[in-house]
């Protein structure tokens, strides 16, 4: 069973404050146990800070979307763009509050995110993930994403991503 769940676009400069607000207090909180302070700050800076949200929603065409629960309240964030050349839709972001998850939120996403790509005729979704984040590679595995690849890749700083790159096709 799925848990109601909406998706409030990120549009306005105060919408994309509020999600690096969101971002950088989800990442701090989640990840220095798997990847370390030093490289948890260097990713939210690089990736999830105000200024990359800008970045890539100005030159990449990335979207942004705040999860929300049945009364409103944010319960997270997800985001990424379309990939014309492979007619699929890269989930970049899909980060949950500690209180929020395992309830349901991160199938909500997934099956938002198969709307869309069925609404833009795109053929499948992909994403990345952490090989040591359990959670998160059972969660996408319990929805229908199977792994296709396993990659290592400099991020800057010595700082390297040790990812799945996981699909599931649209049907």
């Amino acid at each position: 069973m799925t848990v109601k769940t909406s998706f409030e676009a990120v549009k306005t400069p105060e919408d994309q404050e509020r999600l690096a607000e969101l971002a950088g207090g989800i990442w701090r909180e989640y990840w220095p146990a798997l990847i370390g302070a030093d490289q948890t700050e260097y990713m939210v800076a690089q990736f999830q800070s105000l200024d990359a949200i800008r970045r890539d929603m100005a030159e990449h065409d990335y979207e942004y979307w705040f999860i929300c629960a049945e009364d409103g309240h944010v319960v997270g964030y997800t985001g990424g763009h379309v990939e014309p050349e492979t007619n699929r839709f890269f989930i970049s972001k899909i980060y949950l509050l500690a209180a929020e998850r395992g309830r349901g939120y991160a199938r909500a996403v997934v099956e938002f995110y198969e709307r869309l790509c069925r609404e833009r005729g795109l053929r499948a979704m992909h994403l990345t993930v952490n090989k040591h984040n359990e959670l998160g590679v059972r969660a996408y595995r319990g929805t229908g994403f199977a792994t296709i690849d396993s990659v290592e890749t400099p991020i800057g700083e010595g700082f390297i991503m040790d990812d799945y790159i996981m699909e599931k096709a649209v049907s």
